[in-house]
């Protein structure tokens, strides 16, 4: 019997789209790391006051609440989880209110696969050596 390996890092995928969930999830897999998802905001900030991971990717425009909502309702709840956001919103600032709310990266959709696995790199490689 295989002994099962421990994932790398834990990440809290929140989106709305089942689709955008599995390319994120399998991107994630393939890098060897834990992955739970949630289905809007609300459902994410539960999640990650249950689990603590150790990051998250969220999309911004979700019912029940939105990625902003989200970024704001970890700051309020004291959670320190790097918060990448991807979305198909690329209006005039909403980077840089992302980032101003606390997000560690953006990442626009369609989601380029190479351009999120740096992204991913970065962060663990940050988290490991204390950046983050």
């Amino acid at each position: 019997m295989k002994k099962k390996e421990h994932p790398i890092a834990v990440f809290l995928i929140v989106d709305d789209s089942m689709l955008q969930r599995a390319i994120i999830r399998s991107i994630l897999k393939d890098e060897g790391h834990e992955t739970l998802e949630a289905v809007d905001g609300a459902k994410g900030l539960e999640t990650a006051i249950a689990e603590k991971p150790d990051f998250m990717i969220s999309d911004l425009i979700m019912p029940v609440m939105d990625g902003h909502a989200l970024l704001a309702a970890l700051s309020k709840e004291g959670l320190k989880i790097p918060v990448v956001i991807v979305t198909a919103d690329i209006q005039d600032g909403v980077r840089q209110k992302c980032l101003d709310q606390g997000a560690v990266d953006f990442v626009n959709k369609p989601v380029k696969n190479d351009e999120l696995r740096g992204v991913i790199q970065n962060l663990v490689t940050q988290k490991t050596s204390k950046k983050l």
